[in-house]
């Protein structure tokens, strides 16, 4: 999730751009970078780390000039380095552009520009945009950036200088957020409003496929045929702390509302109709895939629970046995490792320390490791064989949300690339799943917005000290999830049980009032997962369901029940989850727990 700044004006732009990305840095990055018109010259300054290192280079050898652009990096496509720093800029040194998102047909376009005798010195998808917009330069630097993002797919937010035209600032935004602020003879370009809140409260909240044009003249704001966008202002009555979570009165929150573009961007160039799946820079043979005789996912935590559904979809589509183990547990049973086994280990931050422990034992053995994690250059993505990056984006609150739903994703698209190249579905039922897949950020969309039921239901319950989850086949590996979360945010004890093993014990807890939230999202299962409930309901608990839209008969078997939208069977984990992250979010709210960091926890666990 990287931040962009751009400044037009009359006072000295590096000041104001490093005030804006210090600003952002609460978004994550590895890298900062500015670029400043001064006297028809173009200058770049950029550096790996932390934004003082580009503040001490600046101080050696200050930038120049009033029009400048600035850049934090958060890495997806290329390692956390010096040239994969953000500005980049054409071969001349004339054209200079800052990117937030993610270029789907960057590799096309790189092959493209090659072939055109375009040079590239970085591994960024990035990279394409300023030669794109040199290749379509003929003395307009707008009509050029238009003709540029015509040929760009994805998600992208840039903004634009040239030196050939000094007195422009260009920025346009398409699926990542873009504002551009107003002030006194001068303008403001952002990813987010904390950017700004220093200099002015007055600000334009782009939409998509709305381009910025900033000039001695002014601004204007067009769409790609020229036409002029009329657009209210928008004053910012947030302080600078809840600018910085959107508006949102917590990160966690804003994080649950980040799900849907997280899971697209996951998705994105991996999951396309009609094309085989890709992964990357992984490079497993079809022949590889087919000797497997064993998979491990080994993970902790919520990694560990988004492995729980790794291993159903993975033995359900791609037919090849899958063991799930605690990475804490893993070294210490001596497990059967040999050249035929894959191991593929989850984590948000790629460093957790049994993680990593478990990761070393397999390759020891000859095993080979996939890597799932969330940062570019992490300690799994350098050591692992190969990486499937989640692009969720920096998570700052210490409860895991939208890089679980990111980890989800990874595993199916490990499933279905296994299930392609080992021939277990047809190639109809593999679009059929990628088509539903493609729809989830919607549906996603959809659940965020029924949030009326849990909320309620959390003001009557956030008094019990005891709660239960119980679910089938996906829906107990959510319910696990689903029970941490609460455990995590709202100190309420919580125990997950899969609903079929409640008579072999559980059901003795079960008295007046105890709190059961049962998830029922699974077709096949849903009778049993009915018939669990009455049961509980006629022992006095107060059950909660979450059922698909549609099944309104759960109404007579329960307390309460929240509707989630339909999506196929293997999927449903997804959009389930959520409602769960909301129901923990409200309940520590009811009860004044810090949210964003809770007692005793930590973001990463880098030590055993």
């Amino acid at each position: 999730m990287c931040g962009i700044v751009g400044y037009f004006g009359i006072k000295e732009a590096q000041t104001i751009l490093i005030d804006g990305l210090r600003k952002l840095e609460y978004r994550g990055y590895d890298s900062a970078g500015v670029a400043i018109i001064d006297n028809g010259v173009l200058n770049v300054t950029k550096c790996k780390g932390r934004l003082a290192n580009l503040e001490a280079e600046l101080l050696e050898t200050p930038l120049k000039g009033t029009v400048g652009i600035g850049h934090t990096r958060w890495a997806t496509h290329g390692k956390p380095s010096d040239e994969n720093s953000h500005p980049h800029t054409n071969e001349k040194g004339t054209i200079s552009v800052v990117h937030n998102g993610i270029i789907e047909n960057y590799i096309h376009l790189r092959e493209w520009l090659m072939a055109k005798g375009y040079k590239f010195v970085s591994e960024t998808d990035t990279e394409v945009v300023p030669h794109l917009i040199d290749f379509y330069y003929k003395g307009n630097i707008v009509e050029a950036v238009k003709k540029a993002t015509a040929k760009m797919e994805g998600s992208y937010a840039i903004a634009v200088l040239c030196s050939d035209e000094p007195d422009k600032l260009i920025a346009v935004r398409k699926d990542s957020p873009l504002i551009v602020g107003l002030g006194e003879n001068e303008f403001y370009v952002a990813s987010d409003i904390p950017a700004v809140l220093n200099h002015t409260r007055e600000v334009y909240l782009l939409e998509d496929n709305e381009f910025v044009v900033i000039s001695n003249d002014g601004i204007k704001l067009e769409d790609i045929e020229g036409d002029i966008i009329n657009k209210e202002v928008f004053h910012v009555t947030w302080d600078a702390a809840a600018a910085e979570k959107g508006g949102y009165e917590h990160f966690m929150i804003k994080e649950i509302h980040e799900q849907p573009k997280a899971i697209r961007d996951t998705m994105t160039s991996r999951i396309v109709l009609g094309q085989p799946i890709t992964l990357d820079d992984i490079n497993i043979t079809k022949e590889q895939i087919k000797k497997l005789d064993k998979i491990y996912i080994v993970a902790c935590g919520t990694a560990y629970h988004a492995g729980a559904v790794g291993k159903y979809v993975i033995e359900k589509l791609a037919r090849i046995p899958v063991e799930l183990d605690i990475a804490s547990e893993f070294k210490y049973r001596d497990p059967i490792i040999d050249k035929n086994t894959l191991m593929i280990v989850i984590s948000q931050s790629g460093e957790t320390a049994d993680t990593m422990s478990a990761l070393r034992l397999a390759k020891e053995k000859g095993a080979r490791v996939i890597a799932v994690t969330n940062v570019v250059g992490s300690a799994a993505s350098r050591e692992a064989d190969d990486v499937l990056y989640t692009w969720a984006g920096p998570e700052i609150a210490v409860a895991s949300t939208k890089a679980y739903a990111t980890q989800l994703i990874a595993m199916y698209i490990i499933a279905l690339f296994f299930a392609q190249n080992k021939e277990t579905l047809s190639m109809d039922k593999i679009e059929e799943i990628k088509a539903a897949m493609l729809e989830l950020p919607e549906k996603a969309e959809e659940m965020l917005k029924d949030k009326e039921t849990i909320q309620k239901f959390t003001a009557k319950t956030y008094m019990h000290k005891d709660m239960f989850f119980i679910g089938r086949g996906l829906d107990y590996a959510v319910a696990l999830e689903g029970s941490l979360k609460l455990k995590e945010v709202s100190y309420i004890h919580s125990d997950a049980y899969a609903a079929g093993e409640l008579k072999h014990g559980a059901i003795a807890l079960m008295e007046e009032g105890t709190i059961v939230i049962a998830l029922a999202t699974q077709e096949e299962l849903f009778g049993k997962m009915v018939s669990n409930m009455r049961e509980l309901s006629t022992r006095g608990a107060k059950v909660y369901a979450f059922a698909p839209k549609g099944h309104t008969e759960i109404e007579k078997s329960v307390h309460a029940v929240t509707y989630v939208p339909k999506v196929l069977d293997i999927l449903a984990p997804v959009i389930s989850v959520i409602p769960l992250q909301l129901l923990a979010y409200y309940m520590a709210i009811q009860k004044g727990c810090d949210v964003d960091k809770p007692r005793n926890l930590a973001k990463s666990v880098t030590v055993e």
